[in-house]
């Protein structure tokens, strides 16, 4: 979704996710609210046994989890015993680095280096980060080639359907209200410069990455985890998942894709995944209903109004969890068979919810086919 909440309880299951490795469960305080927590304890794995080794019974899976981007995180390790004190060392490492990534992309912090660009003069040239303008590059480049299905732009609108930082209205605007928030949306308003990293926009813009920054934090986690040596981790960040190496006793990672139920949480299909990340989008747990009428999250930049169209939710497999991200996004706002198409013509692996009469129907790009045998 194109909003700082997309994917909030949306279609990965976590807690299913390693069918049995056992989740570090976030710590609650008696505030309600969430603390870092990590398990230096191996996490409870009736099917644990070891990775090719020499001596299988030293490792075990271990547990980081904690709250970030207005989500969570969880994370699993593979590792041999000899290294379980190192946990805490790698739970305050994770923690830096996404927080380093809150403090270049979030919306929801003020001092962010993307509020402070969102709060600039239009016009002018300003310099940011490298890794925040990787991460609007490719974002342009999504919306490059989506002719603007994907659109990190689109923040007004999201704002203005009440899906954004600010409360939550469940008002449907009127059109002069919409015609205001579209005069300050579109990519092409936004340049920028690759040999200055300077970013310049031609309007009132305000970007919104959080449908691809959250893909962005588990790439750089993962890339953390290995720098220190570990081969065989899982990492979650609200939703979006990379893994590799594989699990204790040398099978795959199992990742369930939740079913697109409104009221009630089911599996749709589980599949094991190795070296890869996946990403889901859908429209079915953040919308609001008036007269009748149910109102996606998901905005359509090109409308100015949220998606109308039967895909329910859409699953994307990329060898890095940025592009599963952005990705994912696009297609929900594309629709099934802009979306199938695209997918096709592209080589992407992508598994698609659709609603019909029945409930919904599966379809699958030609990729997606043949990484899981699907019949």
């Amino acid at each position: 979704m194109q909003l700082n909440i997309k994917k909030i309880l949306f279609s990965v299951l976590l807690g299913l996710i390693v069918m049995g490795l056992g989740v570090a469960a976030l710590q609650n305080k008696k505030d309600g609210s969430q603390t870092e927590a990590y398990s230096s304890q191996p996490a409870s794995n009736p099917f644990a046994a070891a990775p090719p080794s020499d001596n299988p019974a030293d490792f075990q899976v271990y547990s980081l989890s904690g709250p970030t981007m207005g989500t969570s995180y969880n994370i699993k390790l593979v590792l041999p015993a000899y290294r379980a004190n190192e946990i805490k060392s790698f739970a305050l490492g994770v923690k830096a680095v996404l927080a380093k990534v809150e403090t270049q992309m979030s919306t929801y912090q003020s001092t962010s280096e993307l509020s402070q660009f969102n709060d600039s003069f239009k016009g002018e040239w300003v310099v940011v980060s490298k890794p925040l303008y990787k991460v609007i590059s490719a974002a342009q480049s999504l919306s490059s080639r989506s002719q603007g299905a994907f659109d990190i732009t689109v923040g007004p609108l999201v704002n203005l359907w009440g899906f954004g930082p600010s409360h939550h209205l469940d008002q449907v605007p009127s059109a002069f209200a919409l015609k205001e928030a579209f005069d300050r949306v579109g990519y092409n308003k936004l340049l920028l410069d690759a040999e200055k990293s300077a970013l310049k926009k031609e309007a009132d813009l305000y970007l919104d990455l959080s449908a691809i920054a959250k893909g962005y934090g588990v790439d750089k986690v993962l890339e953390f985890l290995v720098s220190k040596g570990l081969e065989n981790v899982l990492v979650e960040v609200g939703g979006e998942i990379r893994a590799i190496g594989l699990k204790p006793n040398g099978s795959t990672w199992r990742i369930a894709i939740e079913s697109p139920l409104s009221n009630t949480r089911a599996i749709q299909k589980v599949i094991n995944i190795r070296d890869m990340a996946l990403a889901t989008s859908g429209d079915y747990r953040n919308y609001f209903e008036k007269a009748g009428r149910r109102y996606s999250h998901t905005i359509n930049p090109r409308t100015g109004k949220p998606i109308a169209h039967k895909l329910a939710s859409v699953t994307v497999l990329h060898e890095n969890c940025m592009m599963a991200d952005g990705l994912a996004t696009m297609f929900m706002v594309m629709g099934p068979e802009p979306a199938l198409q695209f997918a096709n013509k592209n080589n992407l692996a992508i598994f698609m919810l659709v609603k019909s009469e029945g409930g919904f129907t599966e379809f699958s790009s030609r990729a997606f086919s043949q990484l899981f045998d699907d019949k």
